[in-house]
């Protein structure tokens, strides 16, 4: 079923990242951590779907997203910051592996974390105290609503930054050694989102630390 969604707002959150606000039809209804494939209601575009995951609470009245735009692809996310209210896209029925699971450890590179954003909102909202967030980065310029992971109850955020000297964060690459040194245990659930290449790298390090596949809530589906 594809829903027509209307913007009411854009603002940016970062550099090159957009928070963007639809109203929701009621038929639109999703679980915290999943997405929708959507395309931008206009001429030459309306074919140009790409999939873009749900930030809001799915009892909210509106749809929420946090979209970092590529201008370098010249496609859909390149649209996105010269949108403005009134705007319309055409979302097909949301769907996706990464749900609430629990508390656990959230891995995510870049825009990887927008899935962990209604799940970690809703740990904070239902009083969860043991979540970790690993984020991972370029350059402090790019992180994500770092006010909000650093200002989030049950939540222990450490960002990750790998083309920075100067950075006052963990300067490196998110690697096996890295998670070993970073995690407290590794008896727990594991979120894992980013470009295929990380999160590759976060599963084949997770297992051979040991960690079980039943352990990984990937959107993959291996």
């Amino acid at each position: 079923m594809t829903h027509t969604l209307t913007l009411r707002s854009i603002a940016p959150v970062t550099h090159d990242t957009w928070h963007l606000t639809f109203d929701r039809p009621d038929a639109f209804r999703f679980k915290a951590g999943q997405a929708t494939h959507f395309a931008l209601d206009k001429d030459g575009w309306r074919d140009e779907d790409r999939a873009f995951t749900m930030t809001s609470q799915p009892d909210a009245d509106g749809v929420e997203f946090v979209i970092k735009s590529y201008p370098d692809h010249d496609g859909v996310t390149d649209q996105i910051p010269e949108m403005s209210p009134g705007d319309k896209v055409l979302a097909e029925d949301p769907a996706g592996a990464i749900t609430d699971h629990g508390p656990g450890v959230f891995l995510a590179a870049g825009a990887g974390v927008t899935p962990f954003i209604a799940i970690l909102d809703k740990h904070a909202r239902n009083g969860v105290t043991d979540d970790y967030l690993l984020f991972s980065n370029k350059t402090d310029a790019d992180i994500i609503l770092k006010d909000k992971w650093d200002g989030m109850d049950g939540l222990t955020a450490t960002y990750v930054i790998s083309k920075q000297d100067d950075t006052d964060h963990v300067k490196g690459k998110l690697d096996k050694t890295m998670l070993q040194d970073l995690l407290p245990d590794l008896n727990r659930k594991f979120y894992i989102c980013g470009p295929q290449e990380f999160v590759d790298a976060m599963r084949d390090a997770l297992t051979a630390l040991g960690v079980s596949k039943d352990k990984m809530v990937i959107e993959d589906g291996w």
